[in-house]
C-alpha cells in the first residue's frame, strides 16, 4: 500500500512538473493573432489604434480619451477605445472597446468591472442582435440588467439603473461569456501556439426603473449600425 502511494505521487509529481514546462514552453514560443476589429499596428509597439465609427445614424458622438484610471488599470500593452453616441433627447450611450496584447488579464470578468463602478448585474441573460451587414447575421452579447446605489450632489442616496451589453470577439471567434472566451483562448493557445488577440466590446446606457426593455431596443439599433464599421462577421456564411 505504502509503495502505491509512492507511485501516485510520483506519477502526479511528473505530471504537474510537465505540465508546468509545456506552459513554460508555450509561453517562451506562442505567437500574439490578429485582432477581430479593425485595429491599426503602431511602429515598435504592441498596442494598436482602434477607433468606434463616430457617425451613427440619428446620434451625434464624441470621442473620449483614455481615462488616468483605465491607464492605471490595464496592462501597458492594451489598446482601449470610447465613443459616446447622443440622440436629440438627450439619451445617451457609452461604447467601448479592449484589446488585449500579449498579456490575456486586459480582458476582465464583466462582474468584476461593472462592481468596480458600484454596479451589480442583476438581470442576466444571453441574446441575439441583428447586424446591418451587407450579409447581415444575428451578434450574440449578453444583455444585463444593473444597478447601483450612488451619492447625489446633495448627499442625498439614489438607486440608479442601466443596461448593460458586451461581448468577447478575435479572429475567426467570438462569445458572449468571459468563461468561454476564456476556454476559447487557451484550447486555441495549446492547438496552435498561438494567443488570440481577444477584444472586449460594451455598450451601457442609463435608465428609470423599468424601462430597461425600452432602452436595450434603443442600443439595439446603435449596436447593430455601428458594429459593421469595426468588426468583421466571425461566422462562417
Amino acid at each position: 500500500m505504502k509503495n502505491q502511494k509512492w507511485i501516485a505521487l510520483s506519477v502526479a509529481l511528473v505530471l504537474i512538473a510537465g505540465t508546468a514546462s509545456a506552459l513554460v514552453w508555450l509561453r517562451a514560443n506562442q505567437k500574439l493573432g490578429k485582432p477581430g476589429i479593425f485595429a491599426t499596428p503602431m511602429a515598435g509597439k504592441v498596442e494598436m489604434k482602434i477607433a468606434l465609427p463616430e457617425n451613427v445614424a440619428g446620434f451625434t458622438s464624441t470621442n473620449v480619451p483614455e481615462p488616468e484610471i483605465v491607464l492605471d488599470y490595464l496592462p501597458a500593452d492594451s489598446s482601449y477605445a470610447e465613443r459616446i453616441y447622443t440622440a436629440a433627447d438627450g439619451f445617451w450611450v457609452q461604447a467601448t472597446i479592449v484589446l488585449m496584447g500579449a498579456d490575456r488579464t486586459s480582458i476582465h470578468n464583466a462582474d468584476y468591472c461593472l462592481s468596480g463602478q458600484g454596479f451589480t448585474g442583476k438581470e442576466k441573460s444571453v441574446v441575439t442582435i441583428p447586424i446591418n451587414d451587407r450579409q447581415p447575421y444575428l451578434l450574440p452579447v449578453s444583455r444585463w440588467n444593473v444597478s447601483g446605489v450612488f451619492t447625489e450632489p446633495g448627499g442625498q442616496r439614489a438607486e440608479v439603473h442601466g443596461v448593460y451589453i458586451f461581448w468577447f470577439v478575435a479572429d475567426g471567434s467570438e462569445t458572449p461569456g468571459h468563461l468561454d472566451f476564456m476556454m476559447q483562448a487557451a484550447w486555441h493557445l495549446m492547438h496552435t501556439g498561438i494567443l488570440q488577440r481577444w477584444a472586449y466590446v460594451s455598450y451601457f446606457a442609463y435608465c428609470a426603473p423599468g424601462q430597461e426593455d425600452a432602452t436595450f431596443a434603443r442600443m439595439e439599433k446603435v449596436i447593430a449600425v455601428s458594429v459593421p464599421k469595426f468588426q468583421p462577421p466571425q461566422h462562417k456564411q
